[in-house]
């Protein structure tokens, strides 16, 4: 499988504080992959580095077979890339709809555009009744669906997601997994970073383990999810 995202002895971090240190992975084409760690351990900050949010301190990074060094986050979107922070972060004084076309600025495609817009509303029907409503009016899950649709607005190769199931009911955190599911089935690359290893594990194809700004584990999720390391000091084995 072809790399579509590289990173190659990637460090990072704020002022004096190093929080990644080399850090090596890849996420192939099409391909889903979950990072798990604990809180602090480096996950959001790796994110922010490939999205181009953080510059690392040492290291490279590829995407699409081209080095983002220097690269603007918005060029990256044009080329591809989505990310979902966490906490969501949409726009609260914007409505629904309007958030949603936010997330579709770089492209020129509008009826495609529009039909996607049709396609988020029949994954996520709460959203059509509340297109009109202003994004900061929803409920947390609410609010949870729309900033997933609006980075799948951006029709990106690959998805950058952090912890998307953090905070919601468990019913909704089922609904996010099972949409997560259907845009890894049609084709869209996803790095998952998530709090409920468990369920990362269960829809992933490869995963990473990240300890103290190091990955300490790699490999198919299934074997990590049997690694006896792992499922203590994540699966509550």
């Amino acid at each position: 499988m072809a790399a579509l995202l590289e990173l190659n002895r990637v460090s990072a971090g704020y002022g004096p504080i190093e929080v990644l240190r080399e850090i090596s992975l890849d996420v192939g084409e099409g391909e889903m992959v979950a990072m798990i760690g604990a809180n602090g351990a480096g996950k959001s900050t790796m994110l922010r580095c490939i999205s181009g949010c953080l510059r690392p301190v040492r290291g490279e990074i590829r995407f699409d077979g081209r080095g983002t060094a220097g690269v603007a986050p918005h060029e990256l979107v044009g080329r591809g890339l989505a990310h979902a922070p966490e906490g969501r972060r949409i726009f609260p004084r914007l409505t629904v709809a309007e958030n949603l076309e936010l997330g579709a600025y770089r492209r020129r495609d509008r009826d495609a555009i529009e039909r996607d817009v049709h396609s988020v509303y029949e994954l996520f029907p709460v959203l059509r009744e509340r297109r009109h409503q202003a994004g900061g009016t929803l409920s947390g899950g609410e609010q949870q669906m729309l900033a997933l649709a609006r980075a799948w607005m951006a029709r990106p190769r690959l998805l950058l997601l952090d912890e998307p199931s953090l905070g919601l009911a468990p019913r909704v955190s089922e609904k996010v997994f099972e949409v997560l599911r259907r845009w890894h089935g049609e084709g869209m690359a996803i790095l998952l970073v998530e709090q409920n290893a468990r369920q990362a594990l269960a829809i992933s194809e490869r995963a990473y383990v990240l300890e103290h700004g190091e990955i300490r584990l790699s490999g198919p999720a299934r074997e990590l999810a049997a690694d006896p390391r792992v499922q203590q000091a994540y699966l509550g084995a």
